[in-house]
């Protein structure tokens, strides 16, 4: 995936490489293989997503199931970050966060 362009490219994943963005020839983001991009002209959700990514979350599958909660708005990402910094818990485990308590 690629954050500049908003654009994703399903790939086989290697870690044998570096994968690079056709548009901008910028290096892509390897996000799980359980990602749905939004829609390119939804800057919201694309800024949300740059948050969630470069705090260190992803989209893989687990066992039985999808990637679990993620935040979709930047409500919910200025919710859980506040959470993040009154109590300590780091940044990547409050954004997967399904309910503030």
């Amino acid at each position: 995936m690629c954050l500049p362009c908003r654009a994703s490219y399903k790939q086989p994943y290697g870690a044998d490489r570096e994968r690079i963005c056709p548009r901008c020839a910028g290096v892509l983001i390897h996000v799980g293989s359980a990602f749905a991009p939004p829609r390119r002209r939804d800057v919201a959700a694309w800024r949300t997503l740059g948050v969630l990514l470069n705090a260190g979350v992803r989209f893989h599958k687990s066992c039985c199931s999808g990637p679990g909660y993620r935040p979709r708005t930047l409500r919910e990402v200025r919710e859980r970050t506040a959470y993040a910094r009154r109590t300590g818990e780091p940044f990547e485990r409050a954004l997967v966060r399904p309910e503030l308590p």
